[in-house]
C-alpha cells in the first residue's frame, strides 16, 4: 500500500483510530483478554471464523455479543443441543393460503443463522448433520431451501465454541470441518487481579454505556481493505514454509516426522497471510512483516496439525509442534 494511494491510506489509519474506539468500549464489559479481542476483530476483517474453546463461565457469549453491539452489527446465539435439526439453524417452509385466491404456497421463514454475528455455543453437542447446515452457511454464506437460494447478511461472522472439559455425549468436529475455521482460540482462566476486577464490575449495579465504534458498512471496506494490502515476497515465503513444515511426507523436522499424522493444507497458508495483513493494519502499519505471521501461528494452526498416538503418550499437543517449528524456522 504505497502512500500515493491516499484514499486506502486514509482508511487504513481510519481502521487504527476505530479499533482503539473499540477497544475502549469493550473494556468496560470485558476485562482482560486483550490478544482474543484482537484476534476476533483480526478474524471479521479476514473474512474467517471462529473456534472458541474455554471451560464455562469466560464470559464467551459476553465478549461476543458486547462485540456485536459495539460494531452495530445484527447478533444471534445459538444453543446447540443433541436433538437440534438443520431447519432450526438455516430455516424452514412453511405452508400458507392466500386469503384472497385460496391458493397455498411455501413461504420461508429465516432461521437464527441469519445474523451478522452468529454465535453457535457448544457446535460439538449437535450431530454432524446439524453441523454441516451450518458450516455450508459459512463457507457460502448463503442458505439454500426448496431449490432456492437466500443469502445471509453480509457481514457474516460465525463464531462457534466447545468446552473442553465435558466430552461425554459430543460430536467432535471432523478435521475437515475443522479446517473451515480461520482461528481456533483458548480462552485461558483471568490473572487475579483481573478476576477481582470482574467480581466488582459485576455485582455491582454499574452498566455501561457502549458507543458504537464501526458499522457494517465500515467493516465491509476494511475487509476489502485488508486483500488489498500488498505483502513482500519474504513474508510470503517464510508462511509457506512454516506451514509446508508441518506435513511429515515434507519436512526433516524430528518433532514433525514422530508426532504428526497430517500436517496443515493449503488454506492454513492463506490464512495466516490474511490474518497477518489485518493485525498490522489494527496497529497502524501498512504492510505485514514475518512478525505478524509467526504472532498468528498458534490459532490458524493448533486445530489443523493432526497429532499421533506417540504424541499422545508423550504428552505432545499441537500446541508444542507449532511453537517448536516457529522457533526452528526462527534460526
Amino acid at each position: 500500500m504505497s502512500v500515493e494511494t491516499a484514499p486506502e491510506l486514509q482508511l487504513a489509519e481510519q481502521l487504527a483510530d476505530d479499533y482503539k474506539s473499540l477497544k475502549a468500549e469493550i473494556r468496560k464489559v470485558i476485562i482482560g483478554q486483550e490478544e482474543i479481542i484482537e484476534q476476533l476483530v483480526m478474524t471479521i476483517l479476514a473474512r474467517g471464523h471462529c473456534l472458541m474453546v474455554g471451560v464455562p463461565g469466560l464470559a464467551k457469549t459476553l465478549l461476543v455479543s458486547t462485540l456485536a453491539k459495539i460494531l452495530d452489527l445484527e447478533f444471534s446465539r445459538i444453543q446447540f443441543t443433541p436433538d437440534l435439526m438443520p431447519s432450526d439453524i438455516t430455516g424452514t417452509e412453511i405452508l400458507e393460503e392466500d386469503h384472497e385466491t385460496r391458493r397455498k404456497f411455501f413461504k420461508f421463514i429465516k432461521g437464527p443463522v441469519f445474523a451478522n454475528v452468529v454465535l453457535a455455543d457448544e457446535i460439538n453437542r449437535t450431530p454432524p448433520k446439524t453441523q454441516a447446515a451450518l458450516l455450508e452457511a459459512m463457507q457460502e454464506h448463503q442458505v439454500t431451501s426448496g431449490g432456492k437460494r437466500y443469502q445471509l447478511p453480509e457481514p457474516f461472522f460465525v463464531l462457534a465454541t466447545q468446552n473442553p472439559v465435558e466430552q461425554e455425549g459430543t460430536y467432535p468436529l471432523p478435521e475437515a470441518q475443522l479446517d473451515r475455521f480461520m482461528f481456533n482460540l483458548w480462552i485461558d482462566y483471568p490473572t487475579i487481579d483481573e478476576e477481582k476486577a470482574i467480581v466488582k464490575a459485576t455485582t455491582s449495579a454499574y452498566k455501561p454505556d457502549l458507543k458504537k465504534a464501526m458499522n457494517a458498512e465500515k467493516i465491509l471496506a476494511y475487509q476489502k481493505l485488508v486483500r488489498q494490502v500488498p505483502v513482500a515476497d519474504n513474508v510470503i515465503d517464510y508462511a509457506v514454509r512454516l506451514i509446508d513444515s508441518t506435513r511429515p511426507s515434507r519436512t526433516t523436522n524430528p518433532d514433525v516426522k514422530q508426532f504428526v499424522s497430517w500436517g496443515a493444507g493449503p488454506r492454513a497458508s492463506q490464512y495466516l497471510i490474511l490474518a497477518a495483513k489485518a493485525r498490522c493494519l489494527l496497529q497502524g502499519r501498512f504492510a505485514p512483516e514475518i512478525d505478524d505471521v509467526r504472532k498468528v501461528a498458534l490459532p490458524v494452526l493448533r486445530h489443523r496439525i493432526l497429532t499421533n498416538f506417540s504424541a499422545e503418550a508423550d504428552g505432545v499437543k499441537p500446541e508444542t509442534i507449532v511453537q517448536r517449528l516457529i522457533a526452528a524456522e526462527t534460526k
